[in-house]
């Protein structure tokens, strides 16, 4: 059997993989355990530079490598250049911290008495990775993986495996061998890889449902986990705002990567005061996306990955609709011209108005370039709205006030809180959701004590 690629602008295959037999999985399986005994006795300073050696790879194939992401799923060329660039500010992050992140923490001084605290690896980590970042999602795991001393299995999504290839052969030709082995699994096998007892970690990022399923696979074994899971991210546009640079924020944190974004704006609260202004931008700016083949420099807004998400971002418009919401622009496919005659995957960049709470809309992940907009009166309103949702990943406050921020921010339950920004993960802060948008942490000093345990070390050094 194989893995078959399929371009989602042409519809065409692109690559076509063999699925890992049995006998190779094992033998993948047991060489990262093996690869794991000597890489955590490995100095750090000498893992550091291990790595560093890795990221050589991605500079040196960095144009090649940004034309496959496009290849495999629809994202515009420049914002695949974009992700590698990322790519690098993430992995150099996680590098320059690491070895005083994981210096053993010391105890003030006891007489007759030697105290530490050590962050040790875990062992052979399982990196279950998405498509709609394939770059970004791996490296937040696969980085200070390797830093802290664990070997990684990578099983890369089904529709961008060749960045699966790509993250082996990094580290296949500047290390030593087998510490990042590339997986190619059906969901099947991956689910009976979790019970592995050569496994001691898996990071997940996907769907609720799968992440679910994850999870429960993990507490069979005793398994700690990381998911990373849906977000339904909201933005309140407050009285203060600088209106023109909060409109430009948030339609291009709902459309960038054609809204498929974890943390992709999918709910936008205005103040009744901004509220028609705010319509009247937003349509302008959507209007000005340019749809087209995503290897095109000219292109802003490429295809969905899969054409059955076309239907369910139909279905949601049709639901808002239906409930008392008005369709300004968008709402449907694109019928398009050419190649997208034959089934390239494009949605209309969307705006709605006076879209209710309990609408699918705004309360169900959407993954697509919907911009759902609701009129508040007040700050009040704005937060109880906002935190009406079973996800927690971000939300964005737009405003002059730093103490309004503030209150936003003590106030709502999620895992990163936005002045003035939106969509954007900086690698200082841990990346982390609440409810079902996840648990666990990526980024930051914290990414790395996800991958660690702590080991006490208790000495009495005279009797």
């Amino acid at each position: 059997m194989s893995l078959q690629i399929i371009n989602p602008y042409t519809q065409k295959k692109i690559a076509s993989i063999p699925y890992d037999s049995k006998k190779e999985l094992q033998q993948k399986i047991a060489n990262a355990a093996d690869a794991f005994q000597d890489w955590q006795k490995t100095p750090i300073r000498r893992r550091i530079a291990v790595v560093k050696k890795g990221l050589s790879y991605f500079r040196k194939n960095a144009e090649a490598i940004a034309r496959e992401i496009t290849l495999q799923m629809g994202k515009p060329i420049g914002q695949a250049r974009g992700e590698v660039n990322a790519f690098f500010d993430r992995a150099e992050y996680m590098l320059a911290i690491g070895e005083e992140t994981l210096k053993p923490d010391l105890l003030p001084k006891k007489e007759n008495f030697h105290r530490r605290i050590e962050h040790v690896p875990l062992g052979v980590i399982l990196n279950i990775a998405a498509w709609n970042y394939p770059l970004l999602v791996p490296v937040n795991v696969i980085v200070p993986a390797l830093i802290s001393g664990n070997t990684v299995l990578l099983k890369h999504s089904p529709k961008t495996p060749l960045c699966g290839i790509r993250f082996e052969e990094a580290f296949e030709k500047n290390g030593p061998a087998h510490l990042v082995t590339n997986l190619v699994l059906t969901h099947t096998e991956t689910s009976r890889l979790i019970g592995d007892p050569r496994i001691a970690h898996v990071a997940f990022t996907g769907s609720v449902a799968t992440g679910r399923h994850v999870y429960r696979r993990a507490a069979q074994h005793l398994l700690d986990v990381g998911l990373e899971l849906g977000g339904k991210d909201a933005a309140y546009v407050a009285a203060d705002a600088d209106l023109d640079f909060a409109v430009e924020s948030i339609v291009d944190g709902a459309c960038y990567n054609a809204g498929q974004s974890c943390c992709a704006v999918e709910r936008v609260y205005v103040h009744e005061k901004h509220y028609m202004p705010f319509l009247n931008r937003a349509k302008k700016l959507l209007e000005q996306y340019k749809m087209g083949d995503p290897i095109s420099e000219e292109t802003t807004l490429g295809p969905l990955v899969g054409h059955n998400d076309l239907t369910k971002l139909e279905g949601h418009v049709t639901d808002a609709i239906r409930r008392g919401a008005k369709l300004l622009l968008g709402g449907k496919r694109w019928e398009g011209v050419g190649v997208n005659k034959t089934g390239g995957n494009f949605f209309l960049p969307t705006l709605l108005s006076n879209v209710p709470n309990d609408a699918i809309v705004m309360q169900e992940e959407s993954f697509g370039p919907i911009v759902s907009v609701q009129s508040v009166a007040s700050d009040d309103a704005a937060l109880a709205a906002i935190s009406d949702s079973r996800y927690g990943l971000t939300a964005a406050i737009f405003t002059k006030s730093q103490s309004r921020a503030e209150h936003f921010a003590q106030a709502l339950p999620v895992g990163t809180v936005f002045q003035n920004r939106c969509d954007y993960l900086d690698p200082a802060l841990p990346w982390t959701g609440v409810s079902e948008s996840g648990m666990g942490s990526t980024l930051s000093r914290y990414g790395f004590y996800h991958l660690t345990r702590r080991k006490a070390i208790h000495f009495r050094t005279k009797t």
